[in-house]
């Protein structure tokens, strides 16, 4: 038996250092070095190893000269799981999940690996045991006939199920609780997390098996585990919400395979996870009278159009310093455009406390609310409500001007699809703009002001 040696880990990128270190080398972050035990074994027995006929010889080829198949995805009956991956799930991709505690990751893996008809489903799980899993499954309400249970934390006892079931596609729950014993330290430490995704990968690679990965999440929000986990894996889910709210939202934040920018909205039910496919009906409350400091404006989550209700409420600061408040939007915006307000439209904001609020739980970044937020401050301020059957998609300038935006056609459509009756826009929209088979009306401005006349 190989003599244990003692290694010094970073924990925010996981850089190897046989000393101490006060400053990480790498990331430059204090104070972040554990020590664990370190023994590295031959990988004999247990290991993922590929058989000779299907290995590939590794020498070097003219890129002209390779052959390209590109491979089908695999579509899954989660329109919504699909639309954040890119389309569906790619051959041999590596799909890290992460959330809070209680958040639903392990019953969104449960429901697609119980929804894959037709293909043999490996779920391991390290947490639970199989009654667990099974009492969840009957939740769920659906048949898995190909959905195989696994309770192990060992790679080397996984992988030899793994040769013997051949699985299509394999569910690591999570990958925190994986233990390999090439490595001498606890489960859910830097090295060991490491060595285990790097297994995993390697036989997602060589066999052309898609693998999701569960991960747990810091205190901070971040991936538990070094940072270069998510560096190894080609695409990372973060699952999202409040647990007292039923509604998540799944957000990709990198993704090899597709877009960045895509979401998926899902409503937790007492039978699990359901889609959301229309999401701008959850994001607008459902008011019997109107209310002032509240505008709809239009925005985009990737090639997804929504339809969010900004709140706003305006009132006297009883303190000497106002107080600038929001949640789901950025403050230093929020300050720029109160700042626009009172230089540009009259209003006298400096003594008054302002609080915004996104409906929904949402966070945009998408400056088309521009003017929604401006019209609900200035609604709140004035106490006149706007009417509900108008919403808006424009940004504002320092200048008090009304700023084009982008794929203004898909926000028209989901404005006349969810019944509203006129949408704001700014005039320099109006360039290559087919209105003749739109029937709700656009009133395009270009100074903000202008706007203030026509709404009040």
């Amino acid at each position: 038996m190989a003599k244990a040696k003692s290694t010094y880990f970073c924990q925010s990128c996981g850089y190897q250092s046989p000393k101490w270190l006060g400053k990480c080398p790498s990331c430059n972050q204090w104070n972040t070095f554990v020590e664990e035990l370190v023994q590295k074994e031959e990988p004999t027995k247990g290991s993922w190893k590929v058989s000779s006929s299907n290995k590939l010889t590794a020498k070097p080829r003219k890129i002209d000269e390779i052959n390209f198949e590109e491979q089908p995805r695999l579509v899954t009956q989660d329109k919504e799981l699909n639309r954040v991956l890119g389309g569906g799930i790619v051959a041999g991709s590596l799909v890290l999940i992460g959330g809070e505690p209680g958040i639903g990751k392990s019953t969104l893996m449960l429901q697609i690996a119980l929804s894959l008809q037709g293909l043999k489903v490996l779920y391991v799980s390290g947490e639970e045991s199989e009654q667990q899993i099974k009492m969840r499954a009957e939740r769920l309400e659906q048949k898995g006939a190909d959905c195989y249970l696994l309770t192990e934390t060992s790679t080397q006892n996984i992988f030899k199920q793994i040769e013997g079931l051949e699985p299509d596609i394999v569910v690591i729950d999570s990958i925190q609780t994986l233990h390999s014993s090439f490595i001498e330290s606890s489960a859910g430490s830097i090295s060991q997390v490491r060595e285990c995704t790097a297994e995993l990968m390697k036989f997602a690679k060589e066999t052309a098996t898609p693998v999701f990965l569960i991960g747990h999440i810091t205190k901070e929000g971040t991936l538990a585990g070094p940072k270069v986990l998510e560096h190894m894996v080609d695409t990372v889910l973060q699952f999202e919400g409040d647990r007292h709210l039923v509604y998540r939202i799944l957000r990709t934040t990198k993704n090899r395979f597709g877009s960045t920018s895509e979401l998926g909205i899902y409503e937790m039910v007492g039978t699990g996870l359901r889609e959301v496919s229309n999401p701008s009906e959850i994001l607008i409350s459902q008011r019997e009278e109107s209310l002032s400091g509240v505008s709809i404006g239009a925005t985009l989550e990737g090639n997804r159009p929504l339809l969010i209700e900004v709140q706003s409420l305006v009132s006297p600061s009883n303190y000497g310093t106002p107080q600038r408040s929001s949640t789901g939007f950025d403050a230093k915006r929020l300050n720029m455009l109160l700042a626009v307000l009172e230089k540009r439209g009259g209003f006298r904001l400096g003594t008054q406390d302002v609080f915004l609020n996104i409906a929904g739980g949402l966070r945009v970044e998408d400056p088309a609310i521009d003017l929604a937020v401006c019209c609900s401050i200035a609604s709140s301020h004035e106490d006149i409500p706007t009417n509900p059957k108008i919403c808006f998609a424009a940004e504002v300038g320092l200048g008090g001007e009304i700023r084009a935006v982008t794929k203004i056609e898909n926000r028209i459509t989901e404005a006349e699809k969810l019944g509203f009756q006129t949408i704001y826009i700014s005039k320099y929209n109006l360039k290559g703009l087919n209105l003749s088979n739109t029937k709700i009306q656009v009133k395009a401005f270009s100074k903000l002001d202008e706007v203030f006349r026509e709404i009040f």
